[in-house]
């Protein structure tokens, strides 16, 4: 798996999961996003499992409702790692108050193991 098609496909389950907003629409984006025990990790949150990705995912929906991750630019990867940013865009007037990078490594099937996220731009810093 080295291609930049296989990365693409898994960075738009990734934003599938994160603007997944129903309960059993989170649970299914998550799976299909990450491995069972699948990791995300950023200066935030720290979270394994379905379970907790699928929560920790909710509480960012709470936090800033009617908001959406965007990816911008483009995946660059290699191996089984890609990297990739992203803003957080308001759906109703396309204010961003949140941006960051995430680095993801994937499974052979193309799911993610783990993700290393990092802020970039955060609400009141």
């Amino acid at each position: 798996m080295s291609t930049l098609n296989t990365f693409g496909a898994a960075v738009e389950r990734y934003f599938a999961a994160w603007n997944a907003r129903d309960g059993d629409a989170l649970a299914d984006a998550v799976a299909a996003a990450w491995t069972e025990d699948g990791a995300y990790t950023d200066p935030l949150m720290d979270v394994r499992g379905h379970e907790q990705l699928a929560a920790g995912i909710a509480a960012a929906h709470q936090q800033f409702p009617g908001f959406e991750f965007k990816l911008t630019g483009e995946v660059d990867g290699h191996h089984n790692t890609a990297r990739f940013t992203w803003d957080l865009v308001s759906t109703a007037d396309g204010s961003s108050p949140a941006a960051g990078f995430d680095v993801i490594t994937l499974s052979e099937d193309g799911r993610i193991i783990s993700v290393q996220g990092f802020l970039d731009r955060v609400p009141g810093v």
